[in-house]
């Protein structure tokens, strides 16, 4: 897959990733941030990271359907019942894109030391090609990504109120992150929704 280069379009398709710019207009981006800030139960994890235990440099926030339980890292992530801001996104990105989710990641940025390192959304619980839907709130931020194989790396700046769709063979055959920033930023809600195809014991 050769993903397109024209990154700053407000809307852009190209193989297994698809970015919409202004999913949600300012106005309602920083309301529905706000909420979520409050109204989410946010804790910084521990997870292991080549066999050491280590606090995820973020904190975060896993809501979903009762039997969505969700394991990586080593974590075990029990699902909290959906709260009426977190259903109301989730009924406009499966409006959107006409796909179902049974659970969200919520990672709240606090500042440009808060990151998330290379990684693939892989794991079983997932499926062999995962459709994840990514909603942005708050400050923008670099999303990279690197092909597996070849090394070819693109940067996309996420917008307040953006939405990516990573589906097909993304998962497979790229990596991604967001990185460190040395720039004073403000902070930035990042809500991954999912579907758990299996149950974890």
């Amino acid at each position: 897959m050769k993903l397109s280069q024209k990154l700053s379009a407000e809307y852009f398709c190209s193989g297994d990733l698809i970015y919409i710019a202004n999913f949600y207009q300012a106005a309602q981006s920083e309301q529905l941030c706000q909420a979520l800030e409050v109204e989410l139960v946010w804790r910084q994890e521990t997870i292991r990271l080549f066999g050491k235990s280590v606090l995820i440099p973020r904190v975060q926030a896993w809501y979903g359907d009762k039997d969505a339980h969700y394991q990586y890292s080593g974590l075990s992530l029990t699902p909290l019942p959906w709260t009426a801001t977190l259903m109301q996104i989730k009924t406009d990105v499966e409006q959107q894109i006409s796909t179902t989710f049974n659970s969200v990641l919520a990672n709240l940025y606090r500042n440009g030391q808060d990151s998330m390192g290379w990684h693939s959304d892989n794991e079983k619980q997932l499926g062999e090609q995962p459709i994840i839907a990514s909603v942005s709130l708050g400050q923008e931020r670099k999303f990279s990504i690197k092909h597996k194989s070849s090394g070819e790396k693109i940067d996309l700046i996420l917008q307040s109120g953006s939405l990516l769709i990573m589906h097909g063979n993304l998962q497979q055959d790229w990596q991604h992150s967001i990185p460190k920033t040395k720039k004073i930023i403000d902070k930035r809600i990042n809500l991954t929704f999912r579907t758990i195809t299996g149950i974890s014991p």
